[in-house]
């Protein structure tokens, strides 16, 4: 297991509700291909919404990935990574996908590269583990109030200008 960066991680999860709303439920394949269809065709054509989740979803059913290891590593750092090299370990099949592909490189390589990488974390769960930042974990070895009550710093004359029931 390898751990990405958070926003990676999030990412994915949110590639992943985003599908699931599109496919809807009972899924619709139909309007899911459609979606797909058109998001291709517009990156395809060099325009398309400059939007992560758009962009990875554009390419999550075509993308295929000749060196996992390589965009694995490239999930540690979400801002400055090598988007040639994530760009050369990943390749789509022929025809709209492929030149969605080329021309997402041409246009927009470092949002691609962000969305090659989340669309490859979504892909492959297991190969990587998000940060626990449950409460439970959070909350893993820590005594409760670490101050000290009664030195507060604060004296009885300021705080009682906030007591409400104060002298009258």
């Amino acid at each position: 297991m390898r751990k990405v960066h958070p926003e990676f991680a999030y990412q994915s999860r949110e590639l992943a509700a985003q599908i699931d709303g599109i496919l809807g439920d009972p899924p619709d394949r139909k309007n899911y291909q459609r979606m797909l269809d058109a998001l291709m065709s517009e990156y395809a054509s060099g325009g398309g919404i400059e939007d992560l989740n758009m962009m990875a979803f554009a390419l999550v059913d075509v993308i295929e990935f000749s060196d996992p290891k390589t965009i694995l590593a490239d999930a540690d750092d979400y801002e400055y990574g090598d988007p040639a090299r994530v760009f050369a370990a990943a390749s789509c099949p022929d025809g709209v996908a492929a030149e969605m592909f080329a021309a997402l490189e041409e246009n927009h390589p470092d949002l691609g590269r962000q969305a090659i990488i989340t669309a490859f974390l979504h892909k492959h769960p297991r190969l990587w583990d998000d940060d626990d930042v449950s409460l439970d974990q959070l909350a893993e070895g820590d005594d409760g109030d670490d101050g000290d009550d009664e030195d507060s710093g604060v004296s009885d004359d300021f705080a009682q200008m906030f007591d409400q029931e104060g002298e009258k």
